[in-house]
């Protein structure tokens, strides 16, 4: 059974108690920090995310149960919008001092125990005290305490007691993130082939998987990069721990640091949460960092630091955080080439070009397109309820003919809409419209006009891109070597939108 490390609160109003159970705890593998002031206690909560919060209920300056309520309240309103007075300090009144009604208890009461609300990011709860009663033990629960321990205990129990909270408070982060996850889908291309490139590549992915290097994964767009770094962590040790995924290319610069390591509350402006970033998420898993070679160089050296420090630090915050991570990264440029001119730094592509994977283009492969199609029409044809029987004669053939620069992604939205066109159990030529024979490469140009002519060359450039991609704008901007924003602009230059 894997024993999990974690972020633990200690708070303990008697030294001797508190010093004892953070040894046993720190022994344990967890982080600690430890506290006797409970006020202390509950700034430290808003500053910084724990996995657990052990605290004694029999305080001289406040309860443990007042503390916990008190953070819960907090923590309701920064969630619902940071209603004036939120936060460290507050008590179970209103914002003019009168006593709250029972109906904000109620709610947070219904919460319960261990609940996955999005954006939650509170420690699971562990009350001990010397003076146990029923009734305390069922407020804690109400409270959203994950356990109760009565003094005196064994240290053994409290560290059973406590890695169980830590694997709750695991499962629920990963069932925030897959909450997160579950609209976008993702595009089984396969690895499939019978080409010896892509022989090798699948052997080598499942060779390094066996290990935790470090792996870079190079190839065009659209040849499966996400794909074989998904094998490569679902065939390893860590396959039953979290695959973070992360598009570096996708998120603004000015948040992916955030996005990346996370962020304290009050970090910047709009900060009103503390957030846990994707290396956190990721913590005894893999980190899939693809466009990797779009990354500032201010956030390469942080990256670089986690791959020799096995560290880092959540904007904002005063410490580092020790992370266990396999990192999987990918990049349709060549960072060789950038190395040399100075965009991409030297040590960082010698530490994640530990296990190179290079992922060749279609056109390099075209024994592997008939296998990719037989799979394709079987996917899409049951997905959509169509009965596919067979290929017209020459298709294929012709399919074998195309360059395909979307590589396998633009093969299999071809293949997607051929099976929708298809109006029998044959899927005709005239289904398959993106491909070189049926879209004619036009010689001339419009007119001797060099301005007419160069709008002439960017209308069809990207109309051509964007029957490649089937319409994805994303994927249409990533063929032309174009950002989203340049792509949108141009369809409102043309009216093409």
């Amino acid at each position: 059974m894997t024993v999990h490390r974690g972020s633990i609160l200690l708070v303990d109003d008697e030294e001797k108690i508190l010093k004892a159970l953070g040894r046993a705890l720190r022994g344990a593998g967890h982080e600690v920090v430890e506290t006797s002031n409970p006020r202390q206690a509950l700034r430290l909560l808003f500053e910084r995310p724990f996995d657990v919060l052990v605290v004694d209920n029999v305080m001289p300056e406040t309860s443990g149960l007042e503390l916990i309520r008190e953070f819960m309240a907090g923590a309701a309103d920064t969630r619902g919008g940071a209603r004036s007075g939120a936060g460290p300090g507050r008590s179970d009144r209103d914002t003019e001092g009168r006593p709250s009604t029972g109906s904000g208890r109620a709610e947070r009461e219904v919460e319960g125990r261990g609940s996955a609300t999005a954006g939650d990011d509170r420690p699971q709860i562990v009350m001990m005290t010397a003076h146990a009663t029923v009734e305390s033990a069922i407020e804690a629960m109400k409270l959203g305490a994950f356990d109760y321990l009565q003094k005196p205990f064994e240290i053994d129990e409290l560290l059973v007691v406590v890695g169980r909270a830590i694997e709750h408070q695991r499962l629920r982060t990963e069932y925030r993130y897959l909450l997160n996850e579950r609209d976008e889908q993702f595009d089984h291309y396969g690895i499939i082939g019978r080409s010896r490139a892509m022989v090798d590549v699948i052997r080598r992915a499942e060779r390094v998987a066996e290990t935790k290097s470090t792996v870079l994964i190079t190839g065009e767009t659209g040849t499966g990069k996400e794909l074989v770094a998904r094998a490569i962590h679902d065939r390893s040790a860590q396959r039953h721990m979290p695959l973070i995924k992360v598009n570096c290319a996708a998120i603004p610069e000015t948040l992916l640091e955030s996005e990346l390591f996370g962020h304290v509350r009050g970090a910047f402006t709009g900060a009103m949460t503390t957030k846990k970033g994707k290396f956190a998420l990721a913590d005894g898993g893999t980190i899939f960092l693809d466009e990797i070679g779009t990354m500032t160089p201010a956030l390469q050296s942080k990256l670089l630091r986690v791959l020799q420090e096995r560290e880092f630090e959540p904007l904002g915050a005063e410490r580092s955080e020790k992370v266990d991570v396999r990192v999987i990264a990918a990049s349709n440029r060549d960072l060789r080439q950038m190395v040399a001119d100075n965009k991409f730094q030297e040590d960082l592509f010698y530490r994640l070009n530990v296990i190179p994977i290079d992922i060749p283009p279609l056109r390099e492969r075209r024994e592997d397109i008939p296998p990719l199609v037989e799979q394709f029409v079987r996917k899409h044809a049951q997905r959509t309820g169509r009965r596919i029987e067979r290929i017209e004669d020459g298709v294929l053939s012709a399919m074998q003919q195309y360059d395909w620069p979307g590589n396998v992604r633009e093969l299999e939205n071809t293949i997607e809409r051929a099976v929708v066109l298809s109006q029998g159990p044959v899927i005709t030529a005239r289904a398959v419209s993106v491909m070189g024979a049926s879209t004619p490469q036009t010689s001339g140009l419009p007119s001797l006009k060099l301005r007419q002519n160069i709008e002439w060359v960017e209308r069809e450039t990207i109309r051509r891109a964007l029957d490649s991609a089937a319409g994805v704008k994303k994927d249409a901007a990533e063929l032309m070597g174009i950002s989203q924003r340049a792509l949108s602009y141009y369809l409102a230059k043309y009216r093409l939108d």
